[in-house]
């Protein structure tokens, strides 16, 4: 077989509308919940029909962000500091010779809005965009192995960073009181996972980041281990 054609099924919902701050694998930002939009002629009730069912599905998506990046036999993981490099099968770096991901989120729901058929994510680890090309049911009875080894990545990241708002930010989030709770947790549990670049992370010096999350732009900066919002502005 020289050449596979596949196409998207559908498409992501998603509160992070870049790459940078992405949890890492889903479940480790509770309110990072989204949605999955099917495409047509994917989009007939009867294809997800029974799919209700079932309390978790596997999303395989594509890289497209990363894409044309073209594949690395090796990589420099970000659990190990972003200095070791393992082979690109013994990780889930995005720079694979195909781009695709898999992805094991909590389906909550499904609803149809005229010809939409749209199911209600859990926690994700997907920017908002991303290219979907199958949904399978999970399993339990075959796919939990709870005495699994998973090498480096045997336990879930750290994501202990403390959390503070400038005043300006707190007037933000009373400025956009219908959302409030949501809104401060979310940003609160994206930025305890410490988002930066591996290879920033043991820097001493200040640094402010920016990241564009459902439709705020969010300022913050990282000083003495812990980080501070400083902005909160609406695009």
């Amino acid at each position: 077989m020289t050449g596979l054609h596949i196409e998207p099924i559908g498409v992501i919902r998603s509160p992070y509308k870049e790459k940078f701050a992405v949890p890492r694998q889903p479940g480790l930002v509770q309110d990072g919940g989204g949605e999955l939009l099917l495409l047509p002629p994917y989009n007939q009730a009867e294809a997800v029909r029974g799919l209700e069912q079932f309390s978790h599905i596997w999303l395989l998506f594509v890289f497209h962000q990363t894409q044309d990046g073209g594949w690395r036999p090796t990589v420099r993981p970000p659990r190990l500091g972003g200095n070791s490099r393992m082979g690109v099968f013994a990780t889930r770096s995005t720079f694979r010779p195909n781009p695709i991901g898999m992805s094991l989120i909590e389906l909550k729901g499904i609803r149809q809005e005229g010809a939409d058929i749209i199911l209600q994510l859990g926690s994700l680890d997907l920017v908002d965009g991303t290219p979907v090309v199958d949904i399978k049911p999970y399993l339990p009875f075959a796919e939990s192995i709870p005495d699994a080894q998973a090498g480096f990545a045997q336990l879930a990241p750290d994501a202990n960073m403390p959390v503070h708002f400038s005043a300006e930010a707190e007037q933000a989030l009373q400025n956009e009181s219908r959302t409030l709770l949501h809104l401060r947790r979310f940003i609160t549990q994206v930025l305890a996972q410490d988002p930066r670049p591996a290879y920033r992370k043991n820097e001493q010096q200040v640094r402010e980041f920016a990241v564009h999350l459902m439709e705020f732009n969010v300022r913050w900066r990282v000083e003495n281990g812990q980080a501070t919002v400083i902005a909160i502005d609406k695009r």
